[in-house]
């Protein structure tokens, strides 16, 4: 088996549970969120500063790869593991959000995707087929399927399509996938059709993946309707595979994911949000770059223990981000992830000591008061 997963703890009032993914690069506990490093590094941070807050798996993106600097330089260095000197597990996406958010760029059909690269014009053509050889070359741990992700808002038979031709791609790659240690997902769609959920779900489920992706989600929908789509498609997932949900990191959401029965989830969004001076505390996010911080000589967080919040304090990372100083994205950025991970800690522990609804009951509001809104 490429992987192996281990539920450890059920909360018998909720889908939730905490689990041990197994991988050829270690083990994960799960629930827990994903850093995204998209082009084979997690912007802004070193392998070694992952290692140091306990990263275990992180996301690299195969269309960015495929685009620059090639598959193939990559396979040279003998695999995404060695290229970018990361110990760890490593899950890649087929890049089928990023294709399909190119919008004008490209023209699809059932054969694959055509499109035009963001980075220098040159023209593409990606097929199931070529998706998956191409992950197989990057090496990582898991693989996903190629999907068509629709948009939102989207007229119900535009989503149907989208279910359909994503089936058909999910089966196409299962067919292409040839390394044996690395494992393939699938990725349900459906948009907030809940209906055509579950109808994606059980097509994907009779194929027989290494894991379930829900995507096609955190792409505009209020909240509310995402969670509906959570709450009508993990019971369609087996329960002894991964459940994995794709492109969410506000904090609300993963406690609500948690809830759902989500093990793995991955977002830009701490990482983003930290290049632009925005951190996420315990009393909700704090504006690092606002005046009031000028001569504030508190850490980001006092409930934080890692080293950004030991060592340094707002007036001083605010000075950094005027200063135009690289410094001052690095420790927003360490300081995000380190928040989610202490966050995916928490609930890990609330499940294992069996208080995870008493733990849900108290932090949902709160949560949903610093950090509710879109995804």
């Amino acid at each position: 088996m490429p992987i192996q997963f281990k539920i450890t703890c059920n909360c018998a009032k909720t889908a939730a549970r905490s689990g041990e993914l197994q991988t050829e690069h270690g083990t994960i506990q799960t629930p827990a969120f994903m850093p995204v490093g998209t082009q084979g590094t997690v912007k802004a941070l070193t392998v070694g500063e992952l290692y140091e807050m306990g990263t275990g798996l992180i996301l690299s993106n195969c269309y960015h790869l495929f685009l620059r600097p090639g598959v193939e330089v990559v396979a040279r260095h003998g695999g995404l593991h060695r290229f970018m000197n990361w110990k760890g597990s490593i899950l890649t996406d087929s890049g089928g959000f990023q294709v399909f958010s190119l919008g004008g760029l490209r023209k699809l059909d059932d054969s694959g995707v055509a499109f035009t690269s963001h980075i220098d014009g040159s023209k593409h053509f990606l097929t199931p087929e070529r998706v998956t050889r191409m992950q197989n070359m990057l090496g990582s741990d898991i693989a996903m399927v190629l999907d068509q992700c629709p948009p939102y808002p989207a007229e119900r038979e535009e989503v149907r399509e989208a279910v359909r031709r994503s089936g058909l791609w999910a089966g196409r790659c299962k067919n292409a996938h040839l390394r044996k240690n690395q494992a393939l997902f699938a990725i349900v769609q459906g948009g907030v059709y809940s209906d055509l959920r579950r109808q994606s779900a059980a097509e994907l489920v009779d194929m027989d993946f290494d894991g379930y992706a829900i995507g096609g989600l955190s792409v505009g929908e209020p909240k509310d309707l995402m969670y509906e789509a959570l709450y009508s498609t993990v019971p369609e997932l087996p329960r002894d595979k991964v459940h994995y949900l794709m492109g969410v990191g506000s904090p609300d959401a993963l406690l609500e994911g948690v809830r759902s029965g989500i093990d793995i989830f991955d977002c830009v969004l701490p990482t983003r949000i930290a290049r632009n001076g925005r951190v996420m505390t315990s009393e909700g996010y704090l504006p690092i770059r606002n005046s009031i911080y000028a001569a504030d000589l508190s850490p980001l967080d006092e409930a934080c223990s890692c080293p950004v919040c030991k060592n340094y304090s707002r007036a001083y990372i605010r000075h950094l981000f005027n200063a135009g100083e690289i410094l001052g994205i690095r420790l927003t950025t360490y300081h995000n992830l380190y928040y989610l991970d202490r966050l995916m800690r928490e609930i890990r522990e609330a499940l294992s000591e069996n208080r995870f609804e008493q733990y849900y009951r108290k932090m949902s509001p709160r949560l949903i008061n610093m950090y509710g809104g879109v995804v």
